[in-house]
C-alpha cells in the first residue's frame, strides 16, 4: 500500500466513525433517546465501526472509486444495525430498536456525503497526477494503445501507466522504444522482474496470443508475496457491470457474459421513474419554464419552441422539443467561411455560431433549452437517462453496430451529457452510448442522473 493510500484510509475511516457519532448525538437532541445514550453511543459507534472493518468497506482497493465503496459501506451498517436490535431484544431495552433503525440510516447518509466529498477531492488531485497507481502494462501493442488511452482519459480512476512490456522488446537500454510516450521495459515474460524491481501497484494485462492459461497462472505466482496486484484485462472491456458473471466449470474460471437486460421488472422501473419524474420536474419547473418561453418571445421574433425529427427507441422517429435558441429558418440558412465547424463527426458545433439569439447561448450553457424534452419523456418518446437522439440523416450514415443505441429510448442526458458533450470525438460519443446499452441498469441510471447536475452547473463542453 502506497502512503497516500494509508491516509487516505484513516481520513475514510475517521470520518466513518465521525459521522456515526454525530448522528447518533443528534437523534439525542432531536429526540426522545433510551435512558443512558451515552452508552448507546459508544455500542453503536463501535457496531458500527467493526462491521464496517469487516465487511471490508475500508479496503484500500475500493477506496475513490466505483460504486463497490458505497455497496459495502451500505452492507456494514444494515448488519449493524440489525445486530444492535437484537442485543437491545437480549437486554430487554426494547424501545432501542426503533431508535437504531433510525440513526444508522442517518449515519449511512453523512458517511457517504463525507465519503463522496472525500472522492471528489481525490479526483481533483489525480486530475493534476497525484495519487497515482503506478502500472507496468504487458501485450500487444495496438492493446497497449488502448489501454493507456483510456487510463489518460479517465484519470480519476488513478491507474498510471509507467511502463509496458511487449513482445519483441529489449529491456537493456540498448533498443529503447515507447507506446504513446510510455517507456518499453521489456519482453513479455519479463513482466514479473520489472514489477519487483519497480514496485509497481499493479500488473496489468491486456490481449496478446502469447498470454496463456499456463503463463498467465505462472505470473500470478511470480508476483505472490509482492505488494504488486495482476489485473487482467478482457477481451470485451466495454462490458461490464451486471452482465459479467463468473463461475468455475470444470475447475477453470469461465467468464460469462448474459444478455442486455432491456425488458422485465427493471424496465418497468425505469418506465415509471420517467414518467412520474417528467411529470414532477414540469409541474416544479413550471415557472422556469414559463418565463423562458416569455424571454424567447421578447428577444426575437419566432415561436418559442423549436421541433426536429430526431430518430429514437427501434429506429422510430418522432418529433423532438427544445427551447428555440436560434434566429428564425437558422436549419435553413448558410453560414460563411468565418464560423468554423468544432462539432464531432456529422454533428455541426460552433462556439460563436453567429445565428444564436443574445438568450439562447445562455439557454444552452446551462442546458435549458432542453428542459421542454420533458414532454417528450412524458409521452414515452423518450427517457431521463439514455443515448443521444440522432438526426434521420446522421442514423442513415451508421455503421451496423451503432444501431445498438435504437435498443432503448433516447434520453435528456446519459453517458456523453456527463462525459463531455460536445468536447468529445465523434468515435468516443459513439463509444458512450454503446457502453451506456451494453452495460444497462437502474443503478448506472442514478449515477448518471446525479452527475448530470455537476455537468449541467460547470456547463462542461455545452455550446
Amino acid at each position: 500500500m502506497l502512503p497516500w493510500e494509508r491516509r487516505y484510509r484513516l481520513v475514510v475511516a475517521l470520518g466513518d466513525v465521525v459521522a456515526t457519532g454525530v448522528a447518533v448525538a443528534g437523534a439525542a437532541v432531536f429526540s426522545t433517546p433510551p435512558e443512558s445514550w451515552q452508552t448507546v453511543l459508544f455500542a453503536t459507534v463501535t457496531a458500527a465501526a467493526l462491521l464496517t472493518a469487516l465487511v471490508p468497506a475500508w479496503d484500500h482497493r475500493i477506496l475513490g472509486q466505483g460504486a463497490e465503496e458505497f455497496h459495502r459501506l451500505g452492507r456494514a451498517l444494515l448488519i449493524a444495525a440489525v445486530l444492535l436490535a437484537f442485543g437491545a431484544v437480549a437486554t430487554g431495552v426494547g424501545e432501542l430498536r426503533g431508535w437504531i433503525f433510525v440513526v444508522l440510516p442517518g449515519a449511512a447518509v453523512l458517511c457517504l456525503l463525507q465519503r463522496y466529498v472525500l472522492r471528489k477531492l481525490l479526483h481533483r488531485r489525480r486530475a493534476v497526477g497525484q495519487c497515482m497507481l503506478p502500472v507496468v502494462a504487458a501485450g500487444h501493442p495496438e492493446a497497449l494503445r488502448d489501454l493507456i488511452a483510456r487510463t489518460r482519459r479517465e484519470s480519476h480512476l488513478g491507474w498510471q501507466i509507467r511502463a509496458v512490456c511487449t513482445a519483441g522488446s529489449s529491456g537493456d537500454g540498448a533498443d529503447v522504444e515507447q507506446i504513446d510516450s510510455v517507456p518499453v521495459v521489456g519482453d513479455l515474460d519479463e513482466v514479473a522482474r520489472s514489477a519487483r524491481e519497480d514496485a509497481y501497484r499493479a500488473v496489468m494485462i491486456s490481449a496478446d496470443r502469447y498470454w496463456t492459461r499456463s503463463r498467465l497462472q505462472w505470473l500470478s505466482w511470480e508476483l505472490e508475496g509482492t505488494a504488486t496486484e495482476m489485473v487482467v484485462a478482457p477481451v470485451l472491456m466495454d462490458i461490464a457491470g451486471p452482465r459479467v458473471h463468473v463461475s468455475e466449470v470444470l475447475g477453470m474460471p469461465l467468464l460469462r457474459l448474459s444478455e442486455p437486460v432491456l425488458t422485465g421488472p427493471r424496465l418497468f422501473v425505469k418506465f415509471t421513474v420517467d414518467r412520474v419524474g417528467a411529470l414532477l420536474l414540469l409541474l416544479l419547473l413550471s415557472p422556469l419554464l414559463f418565463l423562458i418561453a416569455v424571454v424567447i418571445k421578447a428577444d426575437s421574433a419566432g415561436p418559442v419552441f423549436y421541433r426536429q425529427r430526431r430518430v429514437g427507441h427501434n429506429g422510430r422517429v418522432f418529433t423532438m422539443l427544445k427551447f428555440r435558441t436560434m434566429v428564425t429558418g437558422a436549419d435553413r440558412s448558410t453560414l460563411g467561411e468565418e464560423v468554423t465547424d468544432e462539432g464531432a463527426g456529422p454533428l455541426f458545433k460552433s462556439r460563436r455560431d453567429p445565428r444564436m439569439t443574445r438568450i439562447g447561448s445562455l439557454l444552452r450553457g446551462y442546458s435549458m433549452d432542453e428542459l421542454p424534452q420533458l414532454f417528450n419523456v412524458l409521452l414515452g418518446d423518450m427517457s431521463l437517462v439514455g443515448p443521444r437522439p440522432p438526426l434521420p440523416n446522421e442514423a442513415e450514415s451508421y455503421e451496423p453496430e451503432m444501431h445498438r443505441r435504437f435498443l432503448v429510448r433516447p434520453g435528456m442526458t446519459g453517458l456523453w451529457q456527463v462525459s463531455g458533450r460536445s468536447d468529445l470525438s465523434w468515435a468516443e460519443s459513439v463509444r458512450l452510448d454503446l457502453r451506456y446499452v451494453e452495460n444497462w441498469s437502474l443503478t448506472l441510471d442514478g449515477m448518471i442522473l446525479w452527475k448530470t447536475v455537476r455537468a449541467v452547473v460547470t456547463k462542461e463542453g455545452a455550446y
